[in-house]
């Protein structure tokens, strides 16, 4: 993607512990510099890990369109990278949805992104995702602080 003043590059990551199990994502959402501009780390019940990756993306495109406002969102070109290689290939159209409880959420996805000029779905190694992947896992360490207390 050739970046533009209207970029955009947002990392997801979703997980559980459990699988269904408690679960959370990570967001972080940045400008074309490679500055962060909002990061996110919540709790979202109990979920598979498959479900909370696609949760995060929701999440995301939902934060990103009320950060910057429908009119820019409908200018900005977003990358949306992931290391959940079954929802990028799904996203993407790459991959069918066979998992009947994934279809929902993938229309929500699919729906979000009419909302946005273009957006690309990128399959990054785990540890190109450390930032959302810190996140995810602190918020479902202090889902499990509060479980103990």
């Amino acid at each position: 993607m050739n970046k533009q003043k209207n970029d955009i590059v947002i990392y997801t990551d979703g997980g559980s512990r459990g699988n269904p199990g408690p679960a959370a994502i990570g967001v972080v959402i940045q400008d074309v510099g490679g500055r962060d501009i909002k990061s996110y780390g919540e709790q979202i019940g109990e979920r598979t890990n498959n479900e909370a990756e696609y949760e995060a993306v929701i999440f995301a495109l939902k934060k990103a369109k009320q950060l910057f406002g429908k009119a820019k969102a409908k200018q900005m070109r977003v990358e949306v990278r992931m290391d959940s290689e079954l929802v990028m290939r799904q996203l993407s159209g790459i991959y069918k949805i066979e998992e009947e409880r994934l279809f929902p959420l993938y229309m929500k996805a699919h729906n979000l992104t009419l909302d946005f000029g273009s957006i690309v779905y990128t399959h990054l190694m785990r540890d190109k995702n450390k930032e959302a992947d810190r996140l995810l896992n602190e918020a479902l360490d202090a889902g499990e602080q509060k479980t103990l207390l």
